[in-house]
């Protein structure tokens, strides 16, 4: 039986020609060997399985080459190439710089360079994962790469440039490997495929390329790995069967119905994907990506951009022909913004779910009634209730509220000399005496409309109340009117006047929510504050604040009082002992229980 090879070592490449994805770079150093033109240190860097280490050797071939073809290409024939395709060459050596990465090892390798080629002309040293070198194994480094014999070149290789120190960079040609491209890798594995008689689908070799990641090697094992599931037939089912990979078909299937504003079907779809062990993070990274392709085969100029195969790049032409742009940017940010939260939420599918209900309802008008949408304006939900609502006849509080309606109007349309710090937030149509409503609506009755709910809920604005009423005015309240009012109603409405003050007089306001206001003789309020400052600062609104109490509390003839608390002398504290004494000499029954309980004090 013959012995196994995996395709990565197989079909490794033995010439630049059949280099995959590096023409540029092939190329370049074709020129150098047949100008031989050649540097003492290069630098191969770019991700893995790109074919650096591969270059390495071709490069090294063709400089000991003893009769290179005219395009820069080693002859294969001669004594050195048969030497090398024999691994018995004494010119090439390669270094794992992995292992080897002390400074006895770069001693080592400084003492072989001494010693030129018997045969060829270069000795070549090509350090893999140079990166792995410690500080002191570059530092001992770097005279004899500055400075090698004539017969010495070095070929650097690293997946971690960023890693390498200045001094070595600079001292070498440094060739960046580019990512294999899907239309390359798939070329590539059909040629392969071919040559070991296998059959294959090309959307199944699309799905093998993408799962590379743009290294050749990595799809040539994946490559094995499939064809051994699938015994010489590479179908697409069974390529992401076994390699548990989400089918496309249901990225698609989502983006339709989330066009299509189906929810509930949409849910479903997510559970049979839950079902089958995929992680919901996979599946918003999967349709982030899926989405970004749509976005990209809706312009011809960015249909380049897919990394697919044709069949797949028809087929998201198609549906981005469906999705308006503005669907495909939201649902963008949607996906994105729950693939950063996914990580720190607690309830992952929960999250997943939402984000798929948002997609859903980008495309949803705002009167549409959706299952589980999340409504953009605010729904009358009670209109037919409102509709059919019986007249009730006059209430004392549809009075009220009336009342307090045209009293708060009077404010709106106040001048701005002199002013409160009452807001008004009522309706200015409201009649100015308290006439109760012959038939109000059961909203109506409570002196609220949907569009008066929407006008609280905006900031309010502070409106200026003179100090005196004007008694032309048919919404101001009558200057003769004298309404009693208890002490509870003073509190509540020196509360809520404190709440309405603006901005610029928040600290005083801070203070007077601390205050209490006392009828010393009803309609005359008294307030008591700490000291001179505080009563400086409410003279200066004091005005505004008799004029607020008088709206609010429907008297016209409140007068205010402000004086500084006399302190008779500093507050002593109590500590913790002195406090219980002071509770046991009010309460002897406290101390009984201490003694039941055979208590004692910390």
């Amino acid at each position: 039986m013959e012995e196994y090879i995996v395709s990565a070592r197989k079909y490794r490449p033995m010439s630049f020609d059949t280099v995959v994805g590096q023409q540029a770079l092939t190329t370049t150093l074709k020129n150098a060997v047949k100008s031989g033109k050649l540097a003492h240190a290069y630098l191969f860097c770019g991700p893995r399985g790109v074919g650096k280490t591969t270059c390495a050797r071709i490069f090294a071939k063709a400089i000991n080459c003893l009769s290179p073809t005219a395009d820069g290409e080693a002859c294969g024939h001669c004594e050195s190439c048969q030497a090398f395709n024999e691994q018995r060459s004494f010119n090439i050596f390669e270094l794992d710089a992995a292992s080897n990465n002390s400074v006895e090892h770069i001693k080592t390798l400084m003492e072989q360079t001494r010693i030129p080629p018997q045969v060829g002309k270069y000795k070549v040293f090509i350090i893999d994962e140079v990166h792995m070198l410690s500080t002191a194994a570059f530092n001992a480094f770097l005279k004899t790469l500055e400075e090698p014999p004539a017969h010495v070149i070095f070929i650097l290789a690293t997946t971690e440039k960023h890693k390498i120190l200045p001094t070595i960079l600079s001292r070498c040609q440094i060739y960046d490997f580019e990512r294999m491209t899907v239309q390359n890798t798939i070329a590539h594995l059909k040629s392969v495929a071919d040559r070991e008689g296998i059959t294959y689908e090309e959307e199944a070799l699309a799905v093998i390329a993408e799962k590379a990641d743009g290294g050749m090697r990595d799809a040539l094992s994946i490559f094995d790995q499939a064809a051994s599931f699938c015994q010489g037939n590479i179908t697409y089912q069974k390529v992401i069967e076994d390699l548990n990979v989400l089918d496309a078909e249901y990225y698609f299937r989502i983006v339709d119905m989330a066009l299509e504003n189906k929810v509930s079907d949409i849910m479903v779809l997510l559970n049979q994907i839950v079902n089958k062990g995929f992680d919901g993070g996979l599946l918003i990274q999967g349709l982030a990506k899926h989405v970004r392709n749509v976005l990209m085969a809706r312009d011809p100029q960015t249909l380049p951009l897919l990394e697919v195969s044709d069949q797949q790049r028809e087929r998201y032409s198609q549906q981005a022909q469906r999705c308006p742009i503005p669907f495909l940017y939201k649902a963008l940010q949607l996906m994105n913004r729950c693939d950063i939260n996914y990580r720190q939420s607690s309830n992952k599918r929960l999250l997943v779910e939402l984000t798929l209900i948002e997609m859903a309802q980008i495309t949803q008008p705002d009167d549409a009634d959706g299952s589980g949408r999340k409504p953009k304006r605010l729904k009358t939900l009670f209109k037919h209730l409102i509709a059919n609502a019986q007249p009730q006849q006059g209430a004392p509080q549809v009075a009220r509220v009336e009342r307090q309606q045209s009293v708060a109007a009077a404010g709106s349309h106040a001048a701005t000399t002199g002013g409160s710090v009452a807001a008004a937030t009522g309706s200015t149509t409201a009649a100015p005496t308290a006439k109760p409503a012959a038939a109000p609506r059961l909203m109506d009755s409570l002196g609220m409309s949907w569009n008066k709910l929407r006008e609280m809920a905006k900031p309010k604005k502070m409106v200026i109340i003179p100090d005196t009423l004007d008694a032309s005015d048919p919404n101001a309240a009558p200057k003769d009117e004298q309404r009693s009012f208890a002490q509870q109603d003073l509190e509540l409405q020196w509360m809520m006047m404190c709440n309405r003050m603006p901005q610029k007089l928040s600290g005083i306001a801070t203070r007077m929510k601390n205050m209490t206001p006392h009828i010393t003789e009803l309609p005359h309020v008294e307030v008591e504050v700490d000291n001179q400052l505080a009563m400086d600062q409410m003279e200066q609104i004091k005005g505004s604040i008799v004029n607020t109490l008088k709206l609010y509390l429907h008297n016209n003839a409140i007068t205010l009082t402000i004086r500084v608390v006399e302190h008779t002398g500093a507050v002593r504290v109590l500590s913790r002992r002195e406090q219980y004494e002071q509770m046991e000499q009010e309460n002897p029954a406290l101390k009984k229980l201490r003694a039941m309980l055979d208590l004692e004090l910390a």
